[in-house]
């Protein structure tokens, strides 16, 4: 039997600019088999990067990163960790803040987000962290130094989960979703 969760949506937010990971707070998205609609994300396929080393880096494969997705848990336990009040989820180029999902990073592949709305996203692996999200965080926190050398190792297993669209419509702030662990 598969184990349910049920949370809600706190944040969805969309990332515009090709050139930054931040993200912008939105009231609901689109969302179509291509992803968020406007996110820098969106489309069937994207180039080859340094995730998927066995490809010549650019080569156009499938998009298996349609959604990025986090947890306020998670991201409550890499603040306290760094020993800042918070993460923002825009800072790490997220498209959905999920508050009730315990331990959302260790969903398995192909488990399952229904939403409220009707809209399902079915997870295709863990989010690691990188530097480019390291990066963004620390700039927000002048004052501490050396934080980005920390943020990486703080947010293993906790970054949470990217996914693609199995079934399109639109995902408001505030509406409840069930997660099924595959």
């Amino acid at each position: 039997m598969k184990e349910e969760f049920t949370g809600i949506v706190r944040q969805v937010l969309i990332c515009r600019d090709d050139n930054s990971i931040r993200s912008q707070d939105e009231e609901e998205v689109s969302v179509t088999f291509e992803g968020f609609v406007g996110d820098k994300h969106y489309g069937w396929t994207k180039p080859s990067d340094g995730r998927t080393k066995f490809y010549p880096r650019g080569t156009v494969i499938r998009n298996s990163r349609q959604v990025s997705i986090v947890s306020r848990e998670e991201n409550d336990l890499i603040a306290a960790e760094l020993g800042i009040k918070a993460i923002n989820p825009a800072w790490m180029g997220a498209n959905l803040l999920l508050e009730g999902i315990e331990n959302l990073s260790s969903l398995n592949p192909n488990s399952r987000l229904f939403f409220e709305s009707g809209v399902v996203l079915l997870v295709t692996e863990e989010n690691h962290p990188c530097s480019t999200m390291s990066a963004e965080i620390a700039r927000q926190f002048p004052e501490i130094p050396q934080l980005s050398e920390k943020i990486v190792r703080a947010s293993m297993h906790r970054r949470g989960i990217v996914a693609v669209v199995e079934l399109p419509g639109k995902i408001k702030k505030g509406e409840y979703v069930r997660v099924t662990r595959a």
